[in-house]
């Protein structure tokens, strides 16, 4: 059972809905439990797979240990993933598990530094907890120095894209006339909910510096969130309104890649971010800053450039030296996505929680022998 409080549209829930749906039928049995609502990525898994959602009325509902331990006695529980940094997930997923007996019981953390944290309460239960599962290398690290995760406790398994469903294609003529979008128009964007820590006034801020340089330029963001009308006040201000596109959620962002020459990720924090992993997957060139495992993920001047945050300048810079050069960025486009294929593919992702859980539930599940 995979325990969140709710899945909108976001990098950790699609990667969860990646996970469940992939995950080997003959093996596993994958059921999902929203706390509070299922949301929009809820609402289409719960058609597939066991869901059950509702148990968490407010933050201090306590009742919800006693609703959630029986529910997993009822379901049979073998393995509980909570997924998300910290919160009521995290906490009442796995102290259920273990009031359940559940055998192996583990939390899938997807971000690093704020506003996501593990809370003192949820730090008192390490011992009942199997696995913290980090997204990439530098993620574990940062676990076990910054949030106390014991260090042996702690097990990277990588994000991972569908490499059939982003690939390099031509730009979509129909996005194009839904969008008014000059095909001849170089086009950057960024795919990230309009939240304070994805720090999209860089994003308008390099995009006002851009239009400077290149007037015909546009720029795409795509998702949505709190920031969205401070974000279209900034853009009015910077007088870039008419050459940015505010978006929304898509369902379509495999499309929307196709349109882009350059992606940006102007985040403060980040762990492993699904958007970079889809856009390199697309071919595309991609400059972001230098925040948590992105500089592992993007190789400078091999897959596309790094920047210090806030370094809007920086980043200007080099979106104009990409979309000046269309055979550089093509050729860092096709060296992100063998990058991708090589690490960060959607099936060695799911076979790693796979591994995991089996891992230990067989050890959990031997029995010791006599006199140990």
């Amino acid at each position: 059972m995979f325990v969140i409080t709710s899945m909108p549209v976001g990098g950790a829930e699609t990667l969860l809905t990646e996970i469940v749906r992939r995950m080997d039928r003959e093996r596993f049995s994958p059921e999902l439990c929203c706390l509070k609502r299922f949301d929009r990525m809820g609402e289409a898994l719960s058609r597939e797979v066991p869901a059950f959602t509702g148990l968490l009325s407010q933050k201090y509902d306590f009742a919800v240990l006693w609703r959630l331990t029986r529910l997993m006695r009822r379901r049979r529980i073998d393995a509980v993933v909570t997924v998300g940094t910290g919160g009521d997930k995290m906490f009442w997923g796995r102290l259920a598990g273990w009031l359940s007996g559940v055998p192996v019981i583990c939390s899938a953390l997807h971000s690093t530094g704020l506003p996501d944290h593990v809370e003192f309460p949820n730090r008192l239960l390490s011992p009942l907890t199997d696995a913290f599962i980090a997204v990439a290398e530098p993620h574990g690290r940062y676990l076990a120095e910054h949030e106390s995760c014991p260090a042996r406790k702690v097990v990277v398994i990588p994000n991972g894209v569908d490499v059939e469903r982003f690939h390099p294609r031509p730009p979509s003529r129909r996005l194009q006339e839904e969008l008014n979008l000059d095909p001849a128009a170089p086009v950057a964007g960024i795919v990230a909910a309009l939240r304070p820590e994805k720090n999209h006034e860089m994003f308008l801020h390099v995009a006002a510096l851009v239009c400077r340089e290149l007037p015909a330029a546009r720029f795409l963001i795509v998702g949505d969130g709190p920031e969205r009308t401070n974000l279209e006040s900034l853009a009015r201000n910077l007088g870039v309104a008419e050459a940015v596109r505010f978006l929304g959620t898509r369902s379509d962002v495999d499309e929307v890649l196709s349109l882009l020459d350059v992606l940006l990720l102007t985040s403060h924090s980040e762990a492993n971010p699904i958007c970079l992993l889809e856009a390199m997957a697309a071919g595309k060139p991609v400059v972001a800053t230098r925040v948590g495992s992105v500089t592992e993920t993007v190789l400078p001047g091999v897959s596309g450039y790094l920047v210090s945050p806030g370094d809007s300048q920086g980043m200007a810079a080099r979106v104009l030296e990409l979309l000046g050069d269309r055979n550089r960025a093509a050729d860092m486009g096709r060296a992100g996505r063998e990058q991708v294929i090589a690490r960060w593919t959607v099936d060695r992702m799911v076979q790693g929680y796979e591994s995991l859980i089996t891992r230990i539930y067989a050890a959990k599940s031997t029995p010791l022998p006599a006199g140990a």
